[in-house]
This record gives structure tokens, sequence and C-alpha cells, in this order.
């Protein structure tokens, strides 16, 4: 890239929906009704899990950290979608965009490993049944959450200060509606391609092998349930592992499509409905697909009763 001004830039514009003039109010609202959605789902989840000693199960231990990470990964950019719609500003500044990408980047990646640790629970309780309790023991519960985050706090690093070393100009003009590598690297004045290298490198090694995993162990799971006799069963069983795959469909197929596809192929609509998917969309779908149908949640309605009482 042409180096031009060297003196460093000290805030970005976030053009976000801004090309739809038209359709502000309906971005607003459909935003926060979702975020507040999704708030209100996640926070109820992790009420319900801590209130009933019933629920201090591995599955519920990781639905936990999911509903803790859905709700952290939706606040770390909708409020500041939300303020620059209401407020008609755009900027944010330099130190606040890498923080920014920093922290959507670990919540998106603990999210994708609690996607796959979730997986195999669901493969050791559906395949290997008699054996749950010996394998899934606490120690290895803590273990498949622990490593998890470490992995998920150091990697953004990585790129944060990767980033940090580049040099901005005169360009500051984001097409997104938050600040992420991929928006990020083009407006540099400096050399980018170790950046580029390892944003494919690690997002490939940290997405597609937990994806591919996640595949087998449905895979399991599809070959176990259709060794059941009974019809019911085997529905049962379906619709709730179909509902989870089709979520992590979802949200791997948003993933590809803007970390793992060649720049060229990459336009401002189609990355922002991607991004929408797993940023917003994903922390709503969570709680319904995870919890709200499971019959064990009592504590959920519980605090849904207590609420609908202090409410009258």
């Amino acid at each position: 890239m042409e180096k031009g001004n060297q003196t460093n830039i000290s805030e970005f514009l976030l053009l976000g929906f801004s090309n739809w003039p038209g359709h502000q109010a309906l971005v607003i609202s459909l935003f926060l009704c979702l975020y507040l959605t999704g708030l209100l789902g996640n926070l109820l989840i992790l009420l319900a899990i801590a209130s009933d000693h019933h629920l201090h199960r591995p599955m519920y231990f990781f639905l936990a950290n999911l509903s803790l990470v859905d709700l952290c990964l939706s606040s770390t950019t909708v409020p500041k979608v939300l303020l620059n719609i209401q407020t008609q500003t755009q900027s944010i500044s330099y130190p606040a965009c890498l923080a920014q990408m920093y922290f959507s980047i670990m919540f998106t990646n603990m999210g994708n490993f609690l996607l796959t640790v979730m997986a195999y629970d669901h493969y050791v309780a559906i395949c290997h049944p008699l054996h749950y309790s010996t394998i899934m023991t606490q120690c290895l519960c803590a273990c498949l959450v622990a490593v998890p985050w470490i992995i998920a706090i150091l990697n953004p690093l990585l790129h944060t200060l990767l980033m940090a070393c580049l040099q901005f100009c005169s360009n500051n003009v984001i097409h997104h509606f938050f600040c992420d590598s991929n928006s990020l690297l083009p407006l540099s004045c400096s050399d980018t391609s170790l950046n580029q290298l390892m944003v494919l490198a690690v997002v490939g090694l940290l997405f597609l092998v937990p994806s591919g995993c996640i595949l087998a162990f449905y895979a399991h799971i599809i070959s176990a349930v259709m060794k059941v006799p009974s019809a019911q069963g085997k529905l049962k069983a379906f619709s709730t592992c179909g509902s989870h795959l089709v979520l992590a469909i979802l949200f791997y197929g948003a993933i590809t499509k803007i970390y793992m596809t060649p720049v060229s192929n990459h336009s401002t609509d189609k990355d922002l409905v991607a991004s929408v998917i797993f940023i917003v969309v994903a922390p709503v779908l969570n709680p319904f697909i995870y919890s709200l149908r499971n019959s064990e949640l009592k504590g959920l309605k519980k605090v849904l009763d207590q609420s609908k009482i202090f409410s009258q």
C-alpha cells in the first residue's frame, strides 16, 4: 500500500449500517430487541443453573459458560452500535477499537470451543451412557473449560499486538459496525502480510479443527440414534441434535464467510449479515435451543414465575 501521510490516526469511523439511511429505525429496533432478548435469556439461564443444585452437572456447567460468553460477546459490540445510531455519531477511538477487536475475538473463540465441548458431552451421553459419569469427571470438565479460556484469552492478544504495530494513515473509515481484523487491515499503510497470514493460520486451526470434531461427534450420535428401536425416541433425539447442529452450522458458516474466504469474494452487506448472525442472532438462539426446550430447567420457570409475581 502507498505510504502517504505517516501520521497515525487517533480514531476510526464505524459506518456500519449508515448505507441503509432509510432503515435506521428498523436497524436500531431489531438490534435492541435481539440484544435485550439474548441478555434476558442468558441471564435467566445463569440464575436458574446457579439456584438449582440439581443442575450442577457437566451439561449445565458448559451451558452456563456458553450463556456467559454469549452475554459478553453481544455486549462487546451491540451497545456501541445502538449508541452510534441514536446519537448519529460514528467515531470510535483507536484504543477502544483495539479493545473491541480483542474482546470480540476472545468471546467468539470461546463460543467456538464451548460448542465443541458441548457436542462432545452429547456424544458421551448418547453413545456411552453407562460410562458417562466415569468419563465426564469434575476434573475433565474443569479442564475442558479452563484450557479453552486460556487459549481464547491469549489468541486475540497475538492479533491485537500485531495490529498495534501497524501504522494507520489518512483512511480511517471502517465499513462495518464493529472493529475486527478484516476491517482494519485494509486501512493500514504498513505491510500487513504477517497479520493476514496469522489470521488465516490461527483462525483456520481454531475453527476448522473444532468444526470437524463437531461433525464427527454428531456423525457418531446419528449412527447411535438410528439403532434406537423406538420411532418416538429417534424423533426426540433428532429434534434435539438437529437443532444443535443447525446452530453450529450457522455459527461456523458465518465465521467461514468472514474470515476464511478470499478478500475478492467479500462484500460489505454480506459481511454485515454474517457478523450479525454470530454476534447478535446466535446469543439469542442459544438459550432457546440449549435450555428453554429442556424440561430439567425448572429453576428457569421459577425465576420467570417470580418475575411475573414481582411485576404484579
